[in-house]
């Protein structure tokens, strides 16, 4: 079922249920109350990333609180997305962007990794807004988890083998990479997308003497770390992914 794009949603902590009743949190309280001025009754869309999408009403205001009422679902809570997310912190402005896009594309972990050559590290709690902010305004239902940033040398350790890690390497002697992803057998597969100064030589061959590591390019042109990122997704997905 397609999303309702006519109406507010909301991302909510509370379990929704039929005849459950909250108050919404302060800023969305602000939010529906004097930013869009709606009144008791008016309806909006909830969700939790657990519980799918529900319809819900104003069922009264204070000065310091509105409260809602859910009525009754909407749309079912889907399968959590697999594909795992890696990726150095950018600048502030353009790690906004490689958030949201990561949650429209299908990320369903997201994981900051710290390189050699990453010049900052992320507020965990921007990202998870970011990732939120994103669902909502996508139609999104499933939340991808944020996890803590991690060097990179920590995150090949206790890496999952059996889940395929795909790293975008500018030095690649090709410039097409479907023909190496769709040699991939594994369904259970990860993007790692490195900073703004690329790769050092030493990480890029710690990277492919690992068995479980698939590099790709990214074809002729060279791009930003955010544009890399954007696309290696919709190769990945439409290669071998969700599409």
């Amino acid at each position: 079922m397609r999303a309702n794009y006519k109406m507010q949603r909301l991302f909510v902590a509370d379990d929704l249920a039929s005849g459950a009743a909250f108050d919404a949190d302060p800023q969305q309280s602000h939010y529906l109350a004097h930013v869009l001025r709606l009144g008791e009754g008016a309806e909006v869309l909830l969700f939790n990333g657990r519980d799918g999408e529900w319809s819900a009403r104003i069922a009264g205001k204070t000065k310091k609180a509105v409260r809602l009422e859910v009525l009754e679902i909407q749309r079912p809570q889907p399968v959590h997305p697999d594909l795992v997310y890696c990726f150095a912190p950018l600048k502030v402005g353009r790690l906004d962007y490689l958030v949201q896009k990561a949650v429209e594309m299908g990320a369903g972990t997201m994981v900051p990794v710290i390189t050699q050559h990453t010049q900052m590290k992320p507020g965990i709690d921007r990202l998870r807004a970011n990732a939120v902010e994103a669902a909502e305004q996508c139609g999104i239902l499933a939340i991808p988890e944020v996890r803590e940033a991690v060097k990179l040398e920590q995150l090949l350790a206790g890496w999952d083998k059996e889940r395929r890690l795909i790293f975008c390497d500018e030095d690649a002697s090709t410039n097409n990479p479907m023909a190496t992803l769709r040699s991939i057998q594994e369904r259970k597969l990860a993007l790692l997308v490195g900073p703004e100064g690329g790769f050092s030589d030493d990480e890029r061959r710690m990277l492919r003497a690992l068995p479980f590591v698939t590099a790709i390019p990214l074809g002729p042109r060279i791009l930003r770390a955010d544009t890399a990122a954007v696309a290696a997704l919709a190769v990945i997905q439409a290669t071998i992914g969700d599409w």
